[in-house]
Parts: structure tokens; C-alpha cells; sequence
């Protein structure tokens, strides 16, 4: 594998940004603990996203994800939003627009071999990535066909604090809490206009581990989009809302994606 610390030029946020980038490389006899997975002219893409107290540097510092990725023959990006939520805030940048939609065509244009189908651009990340994941996957159902939120933030209502105004962090992301229901941000909704639209519904993988405090809201949605007809794969084990789940829970991740590649092909 290759690793690369991007820095670039947005045009929708109007200022530099860094990505940091896993691409796989051909295999090359005699390096102890190199992968001999096959990579052919062009290899897959999960977009990794980080959680609300960390930046792009988290899931290469915390997990083997590089290691993974080299078994698997994928490409990893992973973009900062800072404290963004992946979303074109109320008041701020629109980070939602420029991972999905600038992103991945300035990336193909550094890295050739990068593919521009559907069926191999994937997206998964934890708490606010998690969220981040469906937020982008229903907002880009062309762009991304699976997404794999590990124990996401899906509703994040209990972040307004109607006994502290001067905080105006949530509402400058999301607007006011009467306007956040049915809206761009709202997963539960985003996910039936989806469904209402007729464009293809992406895959969803849900996992969460058992002593996280997010565990309700993690039924919740598997509850809402298998009602609505999602093809849901649903995934409780033991852990928290922490590191070692999630570097367990990555693994099962990029094997869910394997089997659906083989299922495409």
C-alpha cells in the first residue's frame, strides 16, 4: 500500500483542506508482510470519516486500517469536516457537498486508478461518521452504494440546549430545532425521499457494540430502513463507544463489502 497525506484546494469550501489516502500498489516478490492481494487497473474506494472530537488522522492512528486495506485491495480516503457533521451547515461551510460531490472527482483525478463506478465507492465512519455515512449515502445515492455506519449519531436533537442560547454550535450546524425534521439532515427523512425518488437505494451495514449509549437509536434506524425496504445488514457485539470495537468492527466492514463485490460481479 501506498499512504498519502493530501493537501488541496476546495472550490465549495473556499479553502485549503488535507485528506489522508490509502491506495493500494502491486504486490512485488520478497517484502515480508507485504499483501499479495490482486489489484487490477482500477480498485474500490471507502470513504472513512471520523467522529466529532477527532480529525482525518484518527482511523490511520487508532486501527490497522492501512493493513486492512492492503488484505482487501481497497482505497480508504479519509476526509476532515472538523466538527462539521457532513453536512452543508446552517450557518458555515458546506462540508456534505464538498466530500460528496468535489471530493471524489478531484481524488480520481490525482489517483487514475481509482474507480468512478458506483457499485465500488463505498462509505463508512463512527458517531458523527456514522451519521455522516447515511447523510452522504442518501444525499449521493449515484455516488456511493453501501454505507457502513459504526455506531452513529443518527439523531442528534439532544445536542440543542434550549437552557444555554449563547451555544450556538448545533444550531449554526443544523438551523433551528423546529426546522431539523423532514429536513436535509434528518437521516430518518432523507432516507424515505430516497426510497420516494426512485433513485437506487444504497446498501446499508449497521453495526454498534452493545454497552454504547447510542445502541437505541442504532435499532431505531435498522427498524426505519428495513421498513422502508433497505437491503440492512445489522451487527450487535460487545463493546462500547470506543477504539477497540470499532478497530474489530472495521474488519467486518470491509468483508461485508468483499461479499457484495462478489455478488456484482
Amino acid at each position: 500500500m501506498a499512504f498519502f497525506e493530501v493537501k488541496l484546494r476546495s472550490e465549495v469550501l473556499g479553502m485549503g483542506a488535507s485528506v489522508d489516502v490509502v491506495i493500494p500498489q502491486k504486490p512485488s516478490r520478497g517484502n515480508i508482510g507485504i499483501s499479495s492481494a490482486e489489484t487490477g487497473d482500477t480498485f474500490p474506494t471507502l470513504f472513512l470519516l471520523h467522529g466529532m472530537s477527532d480529525d482525518q488522522t484518527i482511523w490511520h492512528r487508532r486501527t490497522s486500517i492501512e493493513r486492512y486495506a492492503d488484505e482487501h485491495g481497497i482505497a480508504v480516503v479519509m476526509p476532515t469536516t472538523n466538527l462539521g457533521w457532513y453536512t452543508d451547515m446552517h450557518f458555515g461551510y458546506r462540508w456534505r457537498t464538498y466530500i460528496g460531490e468535489e471530493l471524489p472527482r478531484l481524488l480520481r483525478s490525482f489517483f487514475p486508478g481509482m474507480s468512478d463506478k458506483r457499485e465500488d465507492t463505498y462509505l463508512s465512519g463512527n458517531s458523527m461518521g456514522g451519521y455522516g455515512s447515511l447523510a452522504l449515502a442518501f444525499t449521493y445515492p449515484e455516488t456511493f452504494s453501501i454505507a457502513a455506519p459504526l455506531s452513529g449519531a443518527f439523531d442528534p436533537e439532544h445536542m440543542y440546549d434550549p437552557n444555554h442560547p449563547e451555544n450556538t454550535y448545533i444550531f449554526d450546524m443544523f438551523g433551528p430545532i423546529d426546522e431539523y425534521y423532514g429536513s436535509k439532515n434528518d437521516l430518518f427523512a432523507l432516507a424515505e425521499k430516497v426510497k420516494e425518488s426512485g433513485a437506487p437505494m444504497p446498501e446499508i451495514y449497521i453495526g454498534c457494540g452493545t454497552e454504547d449509549g447510542l445502541i437505541t437509536v442504532n435499532r431505531k434506524m435498522r427498524d426505519h430502513l428495513t421498513s422502508l425496504g433497505y437491503d440492512v445488514t445489522y451487527s450487535e457485539a460487545p463493546g462500547g463507544h470506543e477504539w477497540g470495537y470499532w478497530d474489530r468492527e472495521i474488519q467486518k466492514v470491509l468483508n461485508y463489502i468483499d461479499s457484495r463485490r462478489k455478488e456484482v460481479r
